[in-house]
C-alpha cells in the first residue's frame, strides 16, 4: 500500500509541465515518417544480429551469475502494463493528453492487436530456444514489445504537456525487458528486437491514426474514470451521470 501511495505521488510530481512549455496545446506538425523509424529499426536490426550468437550466450551467462541461477522476480508479468495505466491516469490527474480517452483506448487496441500478431508470428517461425529450456518462443519477447508500446503511446499522448511524465513509461518498460532477461526467460536479442516492435508499432499507430474520425463520447462530458486504492491492490472504476 505505501508503494503504491508512492508510485502515484512520484507520478503526480512528474506531471507537472516545465516553466518552457505552454498551457495550451498547439496542433503538431507530424514530422516524416522515416524519422520515427531509426531507432526500432536500430533496435530490430541489432536483435536481428545477436540473435543466436555466442556473444549474447556469454552476456546471458554472466547476467545469471551475477543475479542468481535461481532468480526470478515476476514483476515483468504486470509491470508491462504499467504505461497503459499512466496513460488513463495522466486522464484522471488533468493532464492535457494528445487524445480523448477512447481514441486512445482504441490506439491500444489497435496495438496491441498489431503487436500480438507480430510477435507470436515470429516466435513461431523463428522457433528459438529460451534460456530456461522451457520453450521454442523465445524470439521476440512480447513482455518487452507490450511494454515498449505502452511508453511509446504514453510518450505521444503527453509530450506536449509533461515530457517528464510522457518519458517516464520507458522506466517501466526497460524494467520489464531487464527482468526478462534476468529471470533466464529470454536472450538480450529477444529483448532489442521486441523493443523495437513496440516502439515501431506505436510510431506507426499515432502517425496513421486508425479511425480517427470515429468517437462516439467525443461530445460526452458525464463519463468519468477514477482509481480505487485498497490495501492490496489498485484499480479503476468507471462512471455514468444521468
Amino acid at each position: 500500500m505505501r508503494i503504491c501511495n508512492f508510485i502515484l505521488i512520484f507520478l503526480i510530481l512528474l506531471s507537472f509541465p516545465t516553466s518552457a512549455q505552454s498551457d495550451s496545446l498547439e496542433l503538431d506538425k507530424k514530422k516524416p515518417l522515416y524519422s520515427k523509424l531509426v531507432v526500432p529499426s536500430v533496435l530490430i536490426l541489432s536483435g536481428t544480429i545477436l540473435t543466436g550468437s555466442q556473444r549474447e550466450k556469454d552476456w546471458q551467462v554472466a547476467i545469471r551469475n551475477k543475479v542468481g541461477n535461481d532468480y526470478h522476480f515476476g514483476l515483468d508479468d504486470y509491470v508491462q502494463y504499467a504505461p497503459y495505466a499512466q496513460i488513463y491516469l495522466g486522464d484522471l490527474m488533468g493532464i492535457k493528453a494528445k487524445n480523448h480517452w477512447f481514441d486512445q483506448t482504441k490506439n491500444i487496441f489497435f496495438g496491441g492487436m498489431v503487436t500480438l500478431v507480430i510477435t507470436h508470428s515470429l516466435k513461431r517461425g523463428v522457433g528459438k530456444l529460451r534460456p530456461d529450456g522451457s520453450s521454442t518462443h523465445s524470439f521476440s519477447s512480447g513482455h518487452t514489445a507490450t511494454a515498449f508500446l505502452g511508453g511509446t503511446m504514453l510518450y505521444h499522448e503527453y509530450k506536449e504537456s509533461s515530457m517528464l511524465y510522457a518519458s517516464s513509461g520507458y522506466l517501466f518498460s526497460t524494467t520489464a525487458g531487464s527482468l526478462r532477461v534476468m529471470n533466464n526467460r529470454h536472450w538480450v536479442s529477444d529483448v532489442l528486437a521486441g523493443a523495437g516492435i513496440g516502439i515501431l508499432v506505436g510510431n506507426l499507430i499515432y502517425h496513421i491514426e486508425p479511425l480517427r474520425n470515429w468517437n462516439p463520447f467525443k461530445n460526452t462530458k458525464n463519463i468519468t474514470f477514477s482509481p480505487i486504492i485498497g490495501n492490496d491492490e489498485v484499480s479503476f472504476a468507471a462512471g455514468i451521470t444521468f
